[in-house]
């Protein structure tokens, strides 16, 4: 998106009163869209907590066939990664919605294609359909995202951006596993019913679908974004040439990377140590994550409005990567030394894991920070964005991939923790300008955060 275009919409609406929506964070203009995307990643978001023993088991079961289930989730994870992409790219290039539009098309031909791929047990034909299937959800929700930034004035960007991952994650995980703990035994249960569940699921992605479709009607939705002269080769590429060209926005996608990854990885191992080997069984596997995220919900719009007004970097450094950290460690160690199986032991495990899921809402406002990096190519800059965000799925699973066979479940926990620790350093060199809090070399316009936010003027 370019800087005329974005400029040309907030002069369009200075004349439009401001609503409660608004003044909250959430574009009027825009909140059947919101609606919508809670809804899509909700019927996105019922197999995650199933989907790698659900595979395991269809290939025969034992510790060799989860990581074959793993190895599977990656390649879907990468497909994720270039949906990712191509969603802020080609946003910029036909309009949001026509993006959305080919995400869910995306979603629902290969999900009926996957589940069919399941019933013949075939490893070659779930491998094609689920890594095909990667590219619907980015493709739907972060189109929106670039929406979303489009429409938003800058000095609420941070609450905006936080109130979309209010719904992205409302949906993936916490109302996704609500919802697979409801059918699941209303399918008959086991096996059969996870397979039930995951048809159904379809039905959820096309209603949140139809409710941004038919609901949402800003301009900026069905308008080329980005500027007129640039050919579509160059929009397409325009993310790829910013960020290696701009290592601010580098630093900013790998941080992105990093901040949801080790959410992707602990889907993978923690079901099966959860559900199985510390006795506490899938649907208190289900509820547990749907609780973790629900506090995730419930400050993703908080640490955003935090961000806005206390400095996004330090909001990012501190809560989102000192504090996830801590909690992901707590949600693995916590578990494991309460008593199996334990009533009590449950609950304390399930609040330790809350935290990380209230702390990773504290990377909301990079959502903010990477299109101020570079204000001449906002477009670009979001493209790399969505691309880290949905590259998050990628790395978790990676990790587990590449680590579990020699580290096992508590290596895997660590190379987290480890890439923490180098999203941390890289906050140093995020100099930003933020209205109000930090000029554009990244130092504080304000006395009470000069000294947290001076380190950024290295960049």
């Amino acid at each position: 998106m370019s800087s005329a275009t974005q400029a040309a919409g907030q002069v369009g609406r200075s004349d439009e009163p401001e609503t409660f929506l608004d003044r909250l964070g959430i574009p009027h203009v825009l909140r059947w869209g919101f609606l919508g995307v809670l809804v899509f990643m909700t019927g996105n978001g019922v197999e995650t907590n199933f989907v790698s023993p659900h595979m395991a088991n269809v290939f025969g079961g034992g510790d060799d066939k989860i990581n074959l289930a793993a190895t599977i989730i990656t390649f879907y994870s990468l497909a994720s990664l270039i949906g990712s992409y191509l969603a802020g790219a080609l946003s910029d290039l036909w309009g949001p919605r026509r993006v959305m539009l080919l995400g869910v098309l995306v979603w629902v031909v290969f999900q009926i294609a996957f589940v069919g791929a399941l019933a013949s047990e075939s490893v070659p034909l779930v491998f094609v359909t689920y890594f095909m299937r990667g590219f619907g959800f980015p493709l739907f929700a972060f189109a929106f995202l670039v929406w979303i930034n489009a429409v938003s004035p800058k000095k609420r960007a941070g609450s905006a951006v936080g109130w979309f991952y209010v719904m992205f994650t409302g949906g993936l995980p916490t109302l996704g596993s609500l919802v697979a703990v409801g059918l699941i035994p209303l399918f008959g249960g086991g096996f059969t019913g996870e397979r039930g569940t995951m048809i159904a699921s379809t039905v959820i992605v096309i209603a949140g679908f139809l409710l941004a479709w038919f609901g949402v009607r800003e301009k900026h939705g069905s308008m080329r974004l980005a500027p007129a002269g640039e050919s579509a080769g160059q929009v397409i590429f325009s993310g790829v040439r910013l960020s290696l060209t701009n290592h601010k926005v580098m630093l900013g996608f790998l941080t992105r990377l990093i901040n949801t990854a080790p959410q992707f990885g602990m889907f993978i191992i923690l079901p099966t140590v959860i559900a199985e080997t510390l006795g506490w069984g899938q649907s208190r596997w289900l509820v547990m994550t749907s609780v973790v995220f629900g506090g995730n919900i419930l400050f993703n719009a908080a640490f955003g409005a935090l961000g806005d007004k206390v400095g996004w970097v330090r909001t990012v450094r501190w809560f989102g990567i000192a504090g996830s950290a801590i909690g992901l460690l707590a949600w693995w160690y916590v578990p494991n030394w309460v008593p199996a199986g334990s009533d009590w032991g449950f609950v304390v495990s399930v609040a330790a894991g809350t935290i990380f899921g209230i702390l990773l809402a504290g990377f909301v406002p990079l959502g903010a920070i990477m299109p101020a990096l570079a204000p001449k190519h906002t477009g670009a800059a979001m493209a790399m964005y969505t691309t880290a965000a949905g590259g998050a799925t990628f790395l978790g699973s990676a990790v587990v991939a590449v680590v579990r066979p020699f580290g096992g479940n508590v290596g895997v926990v660590w190379a987290f923790v480890a890439l923490y620790v180098l999203a941390f350093a890289m906050t140093f060199f995020l100099g930003v300008e933020q209205p109000g809090i930090t000029d554009k070399n990244g130092k504080a316009l304000k006395k009470s955060s000069a000294s947290s936010e001076s380190a950024s003027a290295v960049a």
